[in-house]
């Protein structure tokens, strides 16, 4: 499913190899790391091994040198294959992009290699119990102290933070506490002290666990501060973008894994003289799903070339598209699918039904759908808000 238009020869040969590996470990191996309550780790180190968990990261830091553009399409292809790696988003995607871009010389030096190599992974805490979407909302506050740092506030649904060595966490300085974001990134080591967390219970079969996290009086250095404390938003979004352009990765590898599911299923199953895939009440919707994930991957890969080219701009409104789209067809092609294998589609054998709740994870996170809306009808169309 690469495309010959808009990616070159190394990307298609990058998603090859990469496809390559999935296979090897696919949904079976997903399955049973999700029964076991264990992590991805023996992937996730064959994966670091080979390159591709630092592909976007500086060349001088130990990364591939390349961007989101390689990045997603490495998330996309292991995805297809049943076992994607979500710590793709968060630690060399928001983390990485971050202090690559806004990190001090120290900062990279620390941390870039080891996200790079597989060695270190970090979580991402901006979601809060009180803001949902609205991340102008955020109360978690920094306050300086000498030459310290002290945070005080909760963040929720954040994920991997049992895994990772840091959380890269948004705050916003305590004098803006009203009136405008004024975002501030810090890095917290998983053991400093008041930093807790409690595991959340989902009905989600993953292997990164979700945490609550509370923050009480947790005191960090100067140098915890990632980027300049007045660059605002820029910084922010820095993360995001890719954050939103990953999750659509995410979703399309899903939603390609479930297509093929039921294409295989279609061809083979024979209920009356032809295989129903035969029968247009079956092809016809599949063929739509398939359709509905080209369009969302190109939209995808536009805001990828956009985030990679500097366009923060441009790749905003790119990258909340592409996640819409993407969590879309993801959402069709699943249910799709399992509506082709009837009561198989249910089944643990296929492992199909428990992607249904797992497709709806990207029409909710990072970002609602309707959030997105939001942001297309005041940004792009020029509409009035509501609020």
């Amino acid at each position: 499913m690469s495309n010959p238009v808009i990616e070159t020869e190394e990307h298609r040969a990058l998603r090859e190899a990469v496809a390559a590996l999935g296979k090897r470990y696919g949904r079976e191996y997903f399955a049973r790391v999700v029964a076991e309550g264990a992590h991805t780790d023996e992937l996730w180190a064959e994966a670091a091994k080979l390159g591709y968990l630092g592909v976007n990261l500086p060349e001088e830091y130990g990364g591939g040198g390349g961007g989101i553009v390689e990045l997603s399409l490495v998330l996309e292809e292991l995805g297809a294959a049943g076992c994607p790696l979500l710590m793709l988003v968060v630690s060399p995607a928001i983390c990485g992009t971050v202090i690559a871009r806004f990190g001090t010389e120290e900062q990279k030096r620390a941390w870039l290699p080891g996200l790079a190599d597989g060695s270190r992974k970090m979580a991402f805490g901006i979601t809060e119990p009180d803001a949902g979407s609205n991340s102008h909302r955020i109360t978690t506050t920094a306050r300086r102290d000498g030459g310290d740092w002290v945070l005080n506030g909760r963040k929720v649904f954040i994920s991997g933070v049992d895994i990772a060595d840091a959380t890269l966490i948004v705050g916003r300085t305590e004098d803006a506490r009203t009136g405008r974001l004024k975002p501030c990134l810090f890095i917290v080591p998983r053991d400093t002290p008041g930093f807790g967390r409690s595991p959340i219970a989902m009905e989600l079969a993953a292997p990164e666990k979700q945490f609550e996290l509370t923050l009480d009086e947790v005191r960090l250095p100067a140098e915890a501060l990632v980027g300049d404390e007045d660059a605002g938003l820029l910084q922010l979004f820095a993360g995001l973008n890719p954050e939103r352009i990953m999750t659509a990765a995410f979703a399309l590898g899903m939603g390609r894994y479930a297509l093929g599911r039921a294409l295989d299923y279609a061809r083979t199953r024979q209920v009356w003289k032809e295989p129903i895939g035969a029968h247009q009440a079956l092809a016809h919707p599949l063929a739509q799903a398939h359709i509905e994930l080209e369009l969302a991957r190109l939209m995808m890969q536009k805001a990828a070339h956009l985030y990679d080219a500097g366009d923060d701009m441009g790749a905003g409104e790119a990258a909340n598209m592409a996640k819409y789209a993407a969590a879309e067809a993801a959402v069709h092609a699943v249910d799709q699918a399992v509506h082709t294998l009837g009561g198989n589609g249910l089944t643990q054998e296929y492992g199909l039904a428990s992607m249904v709740t797992a497709a709806r994870v990207a029409r909710i996170a990072p970002v609602s759908r309707e959030m997105i809306l939001n942001f297309i009808s005041h940004q792009s169309l020029g509409l009035p808000k509501s609020y």
